[in-house]
């Protein structure tokens, strides 16, 4: 049983994208969607066990879904990380690198 989120819409989207591995994953899918050995080979240090429990995360969360070829894609939900991904990286750009 999931626990109960907050309220407040931060903190329900800082919940769904709780680590790195989501939004990586996530960002990769967005520009095509792939196959698992595709997102393994992309994800630079990521385990086959990490990514497999992602994955079942994301699809839980409704984000991803795969079809029966075998290709991830993101849901609607998925692809409104979309602004998020943009944010993060004006961000870092501002901010984090050099």
């Amino acid at each position: 049983m999931k626990p109960k989120l907050s309220s407040c819409p931060v903190t329900m989207t800082a919940t769904v994208l709780s680590d790195i591995w989501t939004m990586l994953i996530m960002y990769s899918l967005l520009d095509k969607p792939m196959r698992f050995c595709e997102l393994e080979r992309g994800l630079k240090g990521i385990s086959t066990r990490t990514l497999t429990n992602k994955l079942k995360i994301i699809e839980e969360e409704k984000l991803v879904i795969k079809d029966g070829e075998g290709f991830y894609h993101p849901t609607e939900r998925g692809r409104g990380l979309k602004p998020v991904h943009k944010a993060m990286r004006a961000y870092a750009e501002k901010y984090l690198v050099g």
